[in-house]
């Protein structure tokens, strides 16, 4: 396998400027578009040698290469977010040549259309809130308990304050999650993060996008930094703007002799 596939990263209306010239993508290629009945798509050269079924399949059990290859995809997308408000496609999804990339456009226009126009001027806002890891409270008189009734009093004592202060946490993430909706056009909830996993300290109260216009942006960040940047008891991680990932559930049909894979 010596060849080049088409590796997609999104589509979009024609594009009001071109990408910058320093944009690269997967494997270190040139971006440009494919461009049909009005959409265009936008590709870059792979190597069938990587990005083949079953080369593909052995990669993505390649952490290393699947980040190397995520981030790729992600400049890509962010530059066209910078111009245009993109429908991302998932990771890894590719055709064989620039027809099938054509025959896609054409099979899926209607959706893509569609998508694009509900998503036009808009972006994706991303915002986690943790509660704040409890510290334990120094010994009292900086002695050890005089007794086991002093040594289960001192202990009750540190579950309420664990619990009290879980329950601000708590209280606080679902004024912030009100707030920040009442100011979207749309919003994710998605399931809490396992700290074990994201190796986040501090318990996730909320995992949430928000859709919001672009012109309006200012106003949610400042909205989220009012309501929880300084409150002891959490922390928020406020991330993007991102193109509309959680908002575009239009996918690209008609992948005849093409392959495509996803990560999450």
């Amino acid at each position: 396998m010596n060849g080049e596939l088409r590796y997609v990263y999104a589509v979009t209306a024609p594009l009001p400027a071109p990408l910058p010239d320093g944009v690269r993508g997967v494997s270190g290629a040139v971006p440009y578009a494919v461009h049909h009945a009005g959409l265009q798509a936008v590709v870059s050269r792979v190597p069938e040698a990587d990005f083949a079924e079953e080369p593909l399949r052995a990669h993505l059990e390649d952490l290393a290469w699947l980040e190397e290859t995520a981030r790729a995809h992600q400049a890509v997308v962010d530059a066209l977010t910078a111009l245009t408000c993109p429908l991302p496609l998932r990771l890894a999804t590719v055709y064989r040549d620039e027809e099938g990339v054509r025959r896609a456009l054409e099979d899926g226009g209607q959706d893509f259309r569609a998508t694009l126009d509900r998503l036009d001027g808009r972006v994706e806002w991303g915002v986690k809130v943790y509660a704040r890891p409890a510290t334990e409270p120094a010994a009292a008189a900086g002695s050890a308990p005089a007794s086991g009734r002093e040594f289960l009093r001192r202990r009750r004592q540190e579950v309420t304050s664990r619990e009290n202060a879980l329950a601000e946490a708590e209280e606080l993430g679902r004024t912030l999650h009100a707030a920040l909706t009442a100011q979207a056009e749309d919003v994710r909830v998605y399931p809490a993060q396992n700290p074990q996993l994201s190796r986040v300290p501090g318990q996730n109260l909320l995992n949430a996008a928000y859709l919001v216009p672009r012109e309006r942006s200012e106003e949610f960040v400042g909205r989220v930094e009012r309501l929880g940047a300084h409150d002891p008891t959490v922390r928020v991680e406020l991330t993007g703007p991102w193109a509309p990932y959680s908002f575009a559930a239009a996918d690209a049909p008609g992948r005849e002799g093409a392959h495509d894979s996803a990560v999450s």
